[in-house]
């Protein structure tokens, strides 16, 4: 079982427990409308690693195009149900399937959380290839330094890897990459109620200007 198994497992009750927190995440909220309000028109972006699509929707809200990639069938097909006016797509944030220079933007909520060290490096130099030259990332992650294994969650088998960074270590990543860092920033996690009790992490980082 790997990512995309473990998720589509989960992917009927994730989407019911997860669907709506952008209602109870308002610095999550005010940084997605910064993102939005930053990109030019007409252009596309992209929630990659998009789950049930709670961020497509919420950027579509705002009145951009958007696609949805994820890694999970099962999470494309919740994604399709909730948002039938969005467009969904599987795929792999190390091949994407699209040509280069293709997006304004890419907005990537707590999914590069589960590409291994080794990896981080190239999703972002894949994420590089397909923003246009100045096009801006938004990314997320929990900080630390440890890696949390799930091999269960809400009752059912998954095999699950949950990698915690560092902001310097994430900076390195993008200089290797090749991308502009512009800002981190952090914050508190919210009740327990809401989310996951870890210290959580947004970043703004643009691909150079040709």
């Amino acid at each position: 079982m790997d990512v995309a198994d473990s998720y589509s497992a989960v992917a009927r009750r994730y989407s019911d427990q997860i669907f709506d927190e952008l209602q109870h995440k308002p610095l999550d909220r005010a940084l997605l409308d910064r993102f939005a309000e930053s990109m030019p028109r007409p252009g596309r972006i992209c929630d990659l690693g998009c789950g049930p699509g709670q961020v497509a929707r919420y950027l579509w809200q705002s009145g951009l195009e958007v696609l949805g990639i994820d890694i999970s069938p099962g999470m494309i097909e919740q994604a399709r149900r909730l948002n039938p006016q969005l467009t969904f797509q599987h795929g792999d944030m190390l091949h994407l399937d699209l040509p280069a220079d293709a997006l304004t933007g890419v907005v990537a909520f707590y999914s590069l959380i589960h590409i291994a060290r080794p990896k981080v490096v190239a999703a972002l130099k894949e994420i590089k290839r397909v923003l246009r030259p100045d096009g801006l990332l938004l990314f997320s992650f929990h900080v630390g330094s440890e890696t949390v294994h799930l091999d269960e969650w809400w009752s059912c088998p998954v095999n699950l890897d949950f990698e915690f960074f560092g902001v310097s270590e994430v900076s390195e990543y993008l200089r290797q990459a090749d991308f502009q860092l512009e800002e981190v920033i952090e914050r508190e996690p919210y009740a327990p109620a809401v989310e996951h009790q870890s210290r959580r992490a947004y970043v703004f980082a643009r691909r150079p200007a040709r």
